[in-house]
């Protein structure tokens, strides 16, 4: 996967582990709605494989600690703050959005679209978190927006379904 980048300035093997992690390979470098496609195949990836929630726990830390390594990398080496290529973070945020929900699909899609909004809108603090510095600051808000989106979603599923049918929330 060349890029001006990648082919500009020689990056080695690092750089380009960093932006094939980054751009969650390559869905960040889509034309329209790179965050939004990131978001759609971590949805897809939650639907398909049958994590547990401590294995979705492990995952979530996982693409956490490296997310913020290779975000980190990609945005020295690109020399911009948070290049729209950088999907990894929607990855941590869509996962943290159902880490402790059933995974279905209505629960997926309502976490999908709530995920979406709170990371565009970018409510206190997630606004303020994109002045830090590095992969820290690219991470940090989109992990906002998964909390936001968790409670929310938990929240729903309490009052609709909780009391009234019976259904564990």
């Amino acid at each position: 996967m060349a890029t001006s980048w990648s082919a500009s300035k020689g990056a080695g093997p690092f750089d380009r582990l960093a932006l094939l992690i980054a751009s969650v390979a390559g869905a960040g470098f889509s034309p329209v709605a790179p965050g939004t496609v990131g978001s759609l195949v971590t949805l897809v990836a939650v639907w398909l494989i049958p994590f547990t929630s401590l294995g979705l726990a492990y995952t979530l830390i996982a693409v956490t600690v490296i997310g913020t390594w290779a975000a980190h990398r990609v945005e020295r080496a690109m020399g911009k703050k948070d290049p729209g290529l950088i999907v990894i973070d929607e990855v941590a945020g869509m996962l943290l959005s159902v880490l402790l929900l059933p995974r279905t699909i209505p629960v997926l899609i309502a976490a999908f679209l709530l995920f979406r909004f709170f990371d565009i809108w970018k409510p206190f603090p997630a606004h303020e978190s994109q002045s830090l510095s590095g992969g820290l600051g690219v991470m940090l808000d989109d992990l906002i927006a998964g909390v936001y989106a968790l409670i929310v979603v938990m929240g729903a599923r309490t009052l609709l379904f909780g009391a009234r049918f019976g259904v564990p929330p």
